[in-house]
């Protein structure tokens, strides 16, 4: 059975649009607003860029920052790997578990 669907009126460039999503609405106006924000970023920008042109490169800018918030999502859960593994060390052997057998 799926959940109930949300109609959720939201204004992107000026335009409205009703979005319905299974998710919150406070959440589908916050994810609406944040590509707003990009599109007006892309406008202010380049404010002689055509409108379908303007939606795909604040579609590239928002893609970006997902592409480098996983990457620093990945380098942060490696260093924390090392510190376990570090601390680990730190503790007598039979307390160690699977994790650092040096």
């Amino acid at each position: 059975m799926s959940a109930t669907k949300n109609a959720v009126r939201v204004f992107i460039g000026g335009e409205e649009y009703t979005v319905r999503s299974e998710l919150p609405p406070e959440y589908t106006r916050e994810v609406a607003a944040y590509l707003d924000a990009a599109l007006k970023r892309v406008r202010d920008g380049l404010p002689m860029v055509e409108s379908h042109k303007a939606a795909i490169l604040a579609a590239l800018s928002i893609t970006d920052e997902l592409f480098q918030a996983r990457r620093g999502d990945s380098e942060v859960a490696g260093r924390l790997s090392a510190m376990a593994d570090d601390l680990a060390r730190l503790l007598p052997p039979a307390k160690r578990g699977t994790r650092a057998a040096s």
